[in-house]
């Protein structure tokens, strides 16, 4: 049976403020259609936002939400978690919000397995404030404050959820967007703390910097560049420069997550 929008969004806030093509609306939908795969009710749901293009998913949808500030999405829904354990929290955050700015509390939430979702927008780009580099910004495109091509080392956020602690990974992109809706499926089920990496495309802000101001030829370039773990597996080394291995990377059931080993900690000195 095929979703029904209208439920889980506010139809008297559309039409979508994200430009014509973006990728944004991919994932929303894409999340939206997992929640109502899942058959959650709306009033169950949480879902928390910090500053940027993607951070405007939470004005379209009739949850719980919150649009806090910038890079602090993370810290926000923590504290929601806290107080409602069993209330189902989502966090949206594009690649600066969640990496740059909130990159501490990004360490944070990986470390504690605290049980969020928090899907990335990996847009390469920051796109709602001007175009500048991000941590994710490959190395050598160009962003409003790297005019010259960006010179920093880029973060891999799959391996740095992984060091961080982080109990279920994956990546994909709206390129493959009902193998994107089915890790984000996966990531709202697991118990602990959840990261999509789902790539994304900013043909504004990064796509016409970079020579890929169309946005069929920016998702199609996103489809070039990505490529399965399966695949992966069969492939030198040198092949693999340039590429993004998409799949679930983690999918750790056995480590206790933060809210119950809160509660557990208040039982015990309760009855001290």
């Amino acid at each position: 049976m095929a979703t029904d929008y209208s439920k889980y969004l506010r139809m008297d806030k559309l039409p979508l403020y994200w430009c014509p093509g973006c990728g944004n609306g991919t994932i929303l939908k894409s999340i939206i259609t997992a929640i109502d795969e899942l058959g959650w009710k709306n009033d169950d749901i949480m879902m928390v936002s910090g500053i940027g293009c993607s951070s405007r998913a939470t004005g379209y949808v009739d949850f719980h939400t919150i649009h806090t500030l910038h890079g602090r999405a993370l810290p926000v829904a923590t504290a929601i978690k806290m107080c409602h354990p069993g209330m189902h929290v989502v966090v949206v955050s594009g690649d600066g919000d969640s990496t740059a700015i909130g990159g501490n509390h990004f360490i944070h939430a990986c470390r504690r397995n605290i049980d969020l979702t928090l899907v990335v927008v990996d847009n390469w780009i920051y796109g709602m404030t001007g175009g500048q580099y991000s941590p994710l910004t490959p190395t050598g495109t160009k962003g409003s404050t790297m005019p010259r091509g960006n010179i920093d080392p880029n973060f891999d956020i799959v391996k740095l959820a992984e060091g961080a602690g982080a109990t279920y990974i994956a990546r994909s992109s709206v390129a493959e967007p009902v193998i994107l809706k089915n890790y984000i499926k996966k990531g709202l089920e697991h118990t602990g703390i959840s990261v999509i990496d789902a790539m994304s495309n900013c043909h504004i802000q990064w796509g016409r910097r970079n020579k890929f101001g169309d946005p069929v030829k920016l998702v199609n370039h996103i489809k070039e560049i990505t490529i399965s773990k399966t695949k992966a597996a069969k492939m030198t080394e040198e092949e693999l420069k340039g590429k993004y291995i998409t799949g679930i990377f983690r999918d750790d059931k056995d480590k206790k997550e933060y809210t119950q080993a809160y509660k557990e900690l208040i039982e015990k000195a309760q009855n001290e």
